[in-house]
């Protein structure tokens, strides 16, 4: 019975983190609904002509799309700090004051990558695409078709710009080093291809635009892993 209760107590403060991420992000999607209308407006600028509906209900889908993604980034770094403080029981106290200076890190990240994709893949692929027309076709890009096309491409790459930072933080904590990185080479491009592909238009430079990015991140990771697991390795020898 007494090993039952800390299991029961662990789950308990992991049902009220989650519930505390939860909250924060309807409040965050709600919040960012109130702006929705100037997010719209700063977005919709670079398509380069007033969008287009088809119907009442693509404003509130459009809305809430937007609304969502900004309550998402304003989510991280709650999130964040709800996961270091549901793992600090299990960490030493150097490990404590590590882990905490990944929260603004994975925020920071996040929206880097937002940006990057945003600022710089976005509007290349975009324009890229509607070339394709030839002027063989009077374009009408309705506004759902084109947000769609952009939360597609930018919100995974917000997402896997941290993991530099999630691999750092496992590194630091002995659960991947270089080598296991390494192993995994293969199937992890792999997957950053599949992941390429499902974000992108069904076009081959579209692809190489974002998997070249993808692959630097995961060999970027590589070579944080290595740097920590040195360290780390050159800790363990002196203490010994």
């Amino acid at each position: 019975m007494g090993q039952e209760m800390p299991f029961l107590e662990h789950l308990t403060d992991l049902r009220r983190r989650l519930l505390i991420v939860a909250v924060a992000l309807v409040l965050s999607v709600l919040i960012c609904f109130l702006f929705v209308d100037h997010i719209y407006q700063l977005l919709a600028s670079r398509s380069g002509e007033k969008l287009a509906i088809l119907g009442p209900g693509d404003i509130l889908s459009i809305y809430v799309k937007l609304s969502a993604v900004g309550g998402i980034a304003l989510t991280i770094p709650i999130a964040a700090y709800q996961a270091w403080k549901f793992v600090v029981p299990a960490l030493q106290e150097r490990e404590r004051k590590i882990a905490l200076m990944y929260i603004p890190a994975l925020f920071l990240l996040f929206l880097l990558g937002l940006s990057f994709a945003y600022l710089i893949l976005f509007p290349m692929m975009y324009h890229f695409v509607l070339g394709l027309s030839n002027g063989n076709f009077d374009l009408v890009i309705t506004a759902n078709d084109y947000f769609t096309f952009m939360l597609n491409l930018c919100l995974p790459f917000g997402l896997l710009f941290e993991l530099p930072v999630v691999v750092l933080f496992l590194s630091h904590l002995g659960i991947l080093n270089p080598h296991r990185l390494a192993k995994m080479r293969k199937p992890a491009y792999l997957v950053l291809s599949v992941i390429s592909i499902t974000i992108t238009p069904p076009d081959f430079l579209s692809d190489i635009m974002v998997i070249v990015p993808l692959i630097v991140l995961y060999e970027i990771s590589i070579s944080i892993s290595r740097v920590i697991h040195r360290k780390r390795t050159r800790e363990t020898a002196l203490s010994a």
